[in-house]
């Protein structure tokens, strides 16, 4: 059952993306480009899916638990450090440059589209090295005390 529900939300996310035009680089880049051909129409994308979090958080987290697991995991640190801020730069930064965000680059495999294919392999490998840093890091953190 599990499954099936990962799959339709999953589906569900896909379509959406799609839908909004979060899937084309182009109408994501024209969304940042507010001097020349500016397209604030995902902002009002953007602007439903906070809304639709708010919302939806505030309604499910009045449950005792969630249905499929056994408890909510939910973040327990609230501070604001490098890494989080490091993550956002590189986040908004590749956004900006590529026109996509892993989010709208998974259902856009869809396209067939080289660039796609790249942006996603570059993603993949990304999320390797930042892996590899993070355990390179946490051993010299340990090897000098």
């Amino acid at each position: 059952m599990r499954i099936i529900i990962a799959y339709l939300a999953g589906l569900l996310f896909g379509i959406g993306i799609a839908i909004s035009g979060m899937a084309n680089p182009a109408k994501v880049l024209n969304f940042f480009d507010v001097a020349g051909t500016w397209d604030p129409s995902l902002g009002l994308v953007m602007g439903g899916a906070l809304l639709t979090t708010f919302v939806g958080y505030r309604l499910v987290l009045r449950r005792a638990g969630p249905w499929l697991g056994p408890s909510f995991a939910l973040p327990t640190r609230a501070d604001i450090d490098l890494r989080l801020v490091a993550g956002a730069a590189l986040f908004g930064v590749g956004w900006g440059i590529a026109g996509f965000c892993p989010g709208g680059a998974l259902p856009a495999l869809g396209t067939g589209r080289i660039e796609v294919f790249a942006f996603v392999g570059a993603l993949v490998a990304g999320i390797f090295l930042a892996k590899a840093l993070q355990s390179l890091g946490q051993r010299l953190k340990h090897a000098a005390t």
